[in-house]
């Protein structure tokens, strides 16, 4: 009996713990299940006829379909131009794509607010791909929202949230108590790219949206 018991506790604790880390895919939910307004930008960087909000969360879907590896690298073309890439490139493609051209941004305002970075030596082709820098950019030019996440209404599919090592985007996807999914690149082991996983976490530096 003590025997089965402890079978029972411990393939509960396995289940607990693919859960916890998504191997076990979440079920997800939607603005419309909480009683909850998508959020629309009332700007369209790139003229295309797509808000900004909704374009960002469209663009970063489009990269993650190509399923890119992780890894850390140096580009000369500032921009990855292979099929590898880290957390911030996920932010930076889903906004190049939208018509923001984060190296650009990132470089003008490191220039001129150069106090604000710790930065030596600037680099443009990787000073948009750190996340220490991203921080320090959106706290100066993004709007900033909670980050408590259970405000849920606040937190919409686009927005930005940086963590202390990394950041992602907020997907429109959401869990059970209406907190939502995060679309990002954390590493080499990661099954999926869009996760339920911001309840599990306790390192939200900030969340941003820009417009």
């Amino acid at each position: 009996m003590i025997l089965l018991v402890f079978a029972v506790t411990v393939i509960i604790l396995i289940g607990r713990l693919l859960y916890i880390f998504n191997i076990i895919e979440h079920r997800s939910f939607d603005n419309t299940d909480f009683g909850i307004d998508p959020y629309m930008s009332s700007i369209d960087q790139d003229h295309d006829g797509i808000d900004d909000q909704t374009d960002i969360l469209m663009s970063v879907r489009d990269y993650i379909e190509t399923k890119p590896e992780y890894k850390s690298k140096y580009y000369d073309t500032g921009y990855p131009n292979d099929n590898y890439g880290v957390c911030t490139d996920v932010v930076a493609f889903g906004l190049l794509n939208a018509g923001y051209n984060l190296m650009e941004l990132v470089n003008e305002h490191i220039i001129n607010n150069i106090e604000l970075y710790n930065i030596d030596q600037i680099d443009k082709n990787i000073d948009f791909r750190r996340v220490r820098n991203l921080f320090v950019f959106f706290e100066n030019t993004a709007i900033k929202l909670t980050s408590d996440i259970y405000d849920i209404d606040q937190w919409q599919g686009g927005d930005i949230v940086v963590f202390e090592k990394h950041v992602a985007i907020i997907s429109d996807k959401r869990n059970k108590n209406g907190v939502s999914f995060i679309i990002h690149h954390y590493g080499t082991t990661q099954l999926r790219y869009e996760e339920d996983v911001l309840e599990y976490r306790d390192d939200i530096q900030g969340h941003y949206r820009l417009n």
